[in-house]
Parts: structure tokens; sequence; C-alpha cells
């Protein structure tokens, strides 16, 4: 409460980062997101909840960090937030060229895949972050979530009180998706490649004799592919992107099942 106190006083008044108790209290704040002891949002029972003040510190943190250079044998970098280290320690599998920045939690077992992950991120036990992922700025992603090669989750910063993006555990998103704008995923979703979900985005259940709409939101088991829908505009009829629910991951399909197993479990040729 005491660094919440603080944090909120100095993002009403820049200057109090100019006093070295801010200081310490803005690092102290991104050091707890480091371990994973603090998190941006947080399950809220069904729901989560956003913790906007530790947004807050990540944002104050940048103007009170200086610019250095980075070496990392032959390669340099120049930038304000070091990289994520101790991996061993921490028992978190690295491939190069991944880069994780401090800042963000990299739980037991995960596995990173060249690939990046952001400040602010927390990915939990047993992920797999695949080549050329992306875990954005805040991302919250759950226990043993496969994130497949080129995934894009985006970051989120400001405003302050956006939710950033959610994946629950056991979820299984297909290469190139893009998930973006505080959309959540539900438990042991299948998200299938190239599916495009933003905190707008239309979600259509097709599995019933009526569609049912989501916003944002794909529940728990949902098997989910590219999609669209025809939208009138004024020069006339054009189909528009949305994502569509195709089925629910039957019991048969365990957390490590494949992308391609989930769909043609639902008659969808890939």
């Amino acid at each position: 409460m005491a660094l919440q106190q603080i944090i909120e006083q100095a993002w009403e008044n820049r200057e109090l980062l100019k006093e070295q108790a801010t200081v310490e209290a803005v690092r102290a704040v991104i050091e707890e997101l480091d371990k994973g002891r603090l998190r941006v949002a947080e399950p809220a029972g069904d729901d989560w909840k956003v913790n906007e003040w530790v947004k807050k510190a990540v944002l104050m943190y940048f103007p009170i960090q200086a610019m250095k250079t980075i070496e990392v044998g032959p390669f340099e970098f120049h930038d304000k937030i070091a990289l994520k280290t101790n991996y061993a320690q921490l028992g978190v599998r690295v491939v190069p060229h991944a880069v994780a920045r401090y800042g963000a939690y990299l739980s037991k077992g995960v596995i990173v895949m060249p690939s990046y992950v952001n400040i602010g991120a927390y990915v939990d036990e047993g992920t797999m972050v695949d080549t050329w992922a992306t875990v954005g700025s805040c991302a919250q992603v759950g226990k043993h979530v496969h994130l497949s090669g080129g995934v894009g989750l985006g970051g989120v910063l400001e405003p302050v009180q956006a939710a950033p993006v959610i994946i629950e555990d056991g979820a299984f998103i297909g290469s190139r998706s893009i998930l973006v704008e505080g959309c959540r995923i539900g438990k042991e979703a299948v998200i299938g490649a190239g599916v495009t979900i933003t905190g707008s985005s239309k979600i259509i259940d097709v599995t019933g004799s009526e569609p049912k709409e989501y916003k944002g939101y794909v529940p728990p088991r949902a098997v989910v592919i590219p999609g669209s829908y025809t939208k009138k505009f004024p020069a006339g009829d054009f189909q528009v992107p949305c994502a569509l629910i195709i089925g629910q991951r039957k019991e048969s399909t365990d957390l490590k099942t494949s992308l391609n197993d989930a769909l043609r479990e639902n008659a969808v040729a890939v």
C-alpha cells in the first residue's frame, strides 16, 4: 500500500520523480513485476482485475532510466531497460536469439524460442513461447499455454485503465494469430492459425441453430478459426473479418493436443 500511494502521488505530480524515495519506489515495483510478486492484471473470480497503479509505475520507469549500451557477445543494444538474466536459476529455457526485458516475469518451466517478451508481461509455468512470437507489454499468459510461431500478443500501457491481452491456462494459439487491444482467451481454447482478435472483434459461435456473438472474448475450450460476415457500406455490401467458434475442444483432447487435431475434430480442413 505504501508503494501504491507513492506511485499514485508521483503520477499526479511528476516533479516527485526527482526525489530519491519516488525513484526507489518505482524501481521496487518493477523488481516485483520481474519476480512475479506483482502483476499488471490478476484473476478476480471469473473476471480479471487491472492494477492501474502498477501500469503507472511501468510508464514512470522509462523517464527515470538513463540510456546505456548493453553488450552481449558481439551484439550491442542501446536502451533504457536491462535484459532479463539468471535463467538457469529461474528454471527457464531460453534459446538464442530470444529476448526478455527486465520487468517481465517468466515462471519455472517456460520455454522461450527466438522471440520477444516485453516489460510488464507475465508468462506462467510450462508455457511455450515459440519462434518469433511477441508477448507485448503487460500481456498476461497462463500456465501450459502454447504461443505458436509468429503469434503477436499486443502490448498495452496507455490508457492505464485499459485491460491487457489475457491468455488463460492451457490455451493453444495458432501460428501468426494476432491478439490485441485487451482481448481475452478463455482456458483451453484453441485459436486457429491466422486468427485476428481485437477488443472489439466479433467472435461468432456458429455451432448452434442461431449464431451467438461475443466481443473480444473467446469462451473456455472454444475452437476458433478465421471467418467473415457481410456488412453494408455506402458503396455496397462487403465482407468484414471476424472469428468463428466452430466447436468445443473435446475431452479426448488433452493439453498437449496439436492445433491440427483440434481443428480436424470439428471437420475443418487444415
